[in-house]
């Protein structure tokens, strides 16, 4: 992803300005300005170590000072993850260097947050730098134990609404929320040499690397993403009942997720599965239809 890069003077706009373009609300304004403000901080965590992760810093080292990395290892994302590592360490006993971090701390310290959620999305972005592919449906479920799962997790955390039966309900959504996302960028995770489409179901569809390198998708291509985005969908329809389990603003939020992740899959069929001359978006009339069929207990 590129566009302005977290680390400046003014996170506000540059971090945190990338919240517009995800697939789903992050703090909506109907929500209580408390839970805004935490859940921008956390969301500000999460997207600085995903743009650690994929290489999309601003230009210029500003974050790597800040977190204490040299220039001579600015363009090191293993360095700076475990440089991030430390600085999140210092939320919970000290004082981070990064002003993002600065900001979470607040967070943390008015939620009782504890350090694991954030130390696996630390940890999916480490194992981005080591693995390219996925040979099963079973780890691609376990990288997104890492990478989505805890973003649901730390919302429920932030509004204080955490059950065991509404964290396997959130898990569901955000998993499906991770695997719409990778379809929708398989263009774009190819150029940084990742595959998030099982090996397995490559095989199965008779669908080759090189058949995902070109500008329009072959029939095989299609049905591939097809059959992924049926079970992106089956996980939405698993976690759903998340919505019903709570109310109030709360429950617009959760409703929110959930009509991104659906409407995202209505784009992507309704471009006939072919993801790659650029990720299919649904538009703003399309989610808020998604957000009312959610919200009424339909689909």
């Amino acid at each position: 992803m590129t566009g302005p890069a977290g680390g400046t003077a003014d996170p506000e706009h540059g971090t945190l300005g990338k919240a517009a373009g995800e697939n789903f609300p992050v703090a909506p304004f109907f929500l209580p300005r408390a839970w805004r403000a935490d859940l921008m901080a956390v969301y500000g965590f999460a997207r600085l170590v995903d743009d650690i992760g994929d290489g999309d810093l601003a230009p210029g080292g500003a974050d790597a000072r800040l977190l204490g990395v040299s220039a001579a290892d600015a363009e090191d994302r293993l360095v700076l993850l475990d440089a991030f590592e430390a600085d999140l360490r210092r939320v919970f006993d000290g004082t981070p260097r990064h002003p993002l971090l600065r900001r979470l701390q607040s967070t943390v310290h008015r939620r009782s947050l504890t350090p694991e959620p954030f130390l696996g999305l630390i940890a999916a972005n480490r194992q981005d730098q080591l693995v390219g592919r996925y040979e099963t449906y079973d780890d691609l479920l376990a990288y997104c134990e890492l990478s989505a799962n805890p973003v649901g997790r730390l919302v429920l955390a932030v509004t204080g609404t955490e059950t065991p039966e509404r964290i396997r309900r959130s898990d569901a959504v955000c998993t499906a929320l991770q695997i719409v996302e990778h379809l929708q960028d398989i263009a774009e995770d190819l150029g940084r040499d990742r595959i998030y489409v099982p090996v397995q179901d490559m095989k199965r569809f008779h669908v080759q690397e090189t058949d995902l390198s070109v500008k329009t998708a072959g029939a095989s291509v299609r049905a591939l993403v097809a059959y992924e985005a049926e079970r992106a969908q089956n996980l939405l329809n698993e976690g759903t009942p998340l919505v019903g389990s709570v109310h109030g603003r709360l429950k617009l939020l959760l409703a929110g997720f959930v009509a991104g992740g659906r409407a995202a899959i209505r784009a992507i069929a309704a471009a006939e599965y072919d993801v790659l001359p650029g990720p299919p978006k649904a538009g703003k009339l399309q989610l808020l239809r998604e957000v009312g069929v959610t919200l009424r207990g339909e689909g």
